[in-house]
């Protein structure tokens, strides 16, 4: 990695996790589709370890500066870290973040695993009021779906100064845009099924520390939990990883386009994205962030049924629930029964892809008049 560092991001997703080069080499490595191994090697057993997993893992690492662990999906790279705290421990989380992780905190604490305190990750004072005794803050910023801005660098360190483990969920801000292990937090997570594979067609996530015994504590928890990433799956994010940053400049670029223009739509109430300079995170997220990510969220007027037609009537963004591929999807994010009762009926996440801004902006526009 010592050469890697020394790249900027857009290299290092295309460079990282290639096989030495040698006369004749591919510049690829293959797909290993072997569950056996022969004995006296590092890898001992299909569970443990496989090298189109650590070529992807090495590429991941090289973007978060730190070892990298990928997982059947982004939820097994959650549940791996939880599952390494002792019973009883103390978790300070978002109240309005990703539902998948919300839940799955609600179902431990509720069969006596872990206590949670959900808090604002926005309201600084409310998450440092609740680090004592917290044993690991899970953050995540931006939040899905409303898009606020937890102040990392402030927070992950006054966790660490009070002995907290600290992980952060960086799948909306990906590596591009920061950086939280240089940060000091412990764990870094991804769904890799998102903006680092790119093309809907994978599950997958990973877990990225500086730390070696956490990265063997969370190892261990892949094996015995066999929550592991199929070669082929894991030879397909590679692939996708090697025109992330050009995916995502695009999307990007296409979200802040699309942002501006919904604030001033007559259709709708309110736009949160932190690329506008009126949005309340802009500021913080300016202070360090390297850009403000490829999603969007609207308020429309009027109710549920309003947002679910606007959803319905779009002909080039697709209805349907993920995000970061290089198609635009959208959805009502409370037609979710799991979802955050702090996120309104009428909010829509926009997932923005990589298609011609006007196309993108006609579509949106049709679908609004059509509501």
């Amino acid at each position: 990695m010592s050469n890697e560092k020394k790249l900027h991001p857009e290299s290092i997703a295309v460079s990282a996790g290639r096989p030495a080069p040698s006369p004749d080499a591919p510049v690829n490595f293959p797909i290993e589709l072997s569950a056996t191994f022969v004995v006296g090697g590092p890898i001992g057993y299909g569970r443990y370890g496989n090298q189109t997993w650590h070529a992807l893992e090495d590429a991941i690492g090289a973007l978060e500066q730190g070892s990298t662990l990928v997982f059947s999906s982004g939820m097994a790279a959650i549940n791996s870290v939880f599952s390494i705290l002792p019973a009883g421990s103390v978790v300070t989380t978002s109240h309005q973040g990703y539902n998948g992780t919300m839940n799955l905190l609600k179902s431990m604490q509720e069969g006596g695993h872990l206590e949670v305190r959900f808090v604002d990750v926005a309201n600084t004072q409310e998450v440092l009021d609740a680090l004592p005794g917290t044993h690991l803050l899970w953050l995540e910023s931006p939040t899905n779906p409303t898009l606020t801005i937890a102040d990392l660098p402030s927070l992950i360190s006054a966790a660490k100064k009070l002995g907290c483990l600290v992980a952060v969920d960086n799948t909306f801000a990906t590596p591009l845009n920061q950086q939280p292990l240089l940060m000091g937090a412990d764990f870094v997570m991804h769904s890799v099924t998102k903006y680092l594979a790119g093309h809907s067609d994978v599950l997958m996530g990973s877990i990225s520390t500086q730390n070696p015994a956490l990265l063997e504590k969370i190892s261990t928890a892949r094996k015995l939990g066999g929550a592991i990433a199929g070669p082929f799956e894991a030879w397909l994010a590679l692939r996708g990883l090697r025109t992330f940053a050009l995916r995502f400049e695009k999307a990007q670029s296409n979200a802040m386009a699309l942002a501006t223009r919904l604030s001033v739509h007559p259709k709708v109430s309110i736009v949160h994205y932190p690329g506008l300079a009126n949005d309340p995170h802009h500021l913080r997220a300016k202070s360090f962030m390297n850009g403000y990510g490829a999603m969007v969220s609207f308020l429309v007027h009027g109710d549920a049924a309003t947002a679910d037609k606007v959803c319905a009537s779009s002909t080039l963004i697709t209805q349907a629930t993920s995000l970061g591929g290089v198609e635009s999807l959208w959805e009502r994010r409370r037609r979710w029964a799991g979802e955050s009762v702090s996120v309104p009926e009428n909010l829509i996440r926009l997932s923005v892809g990589c298609e011609n801004i006007e196309d993108l902006w006609t579509d949106i526009q049709s679908a609004l008049m059509k509501a």
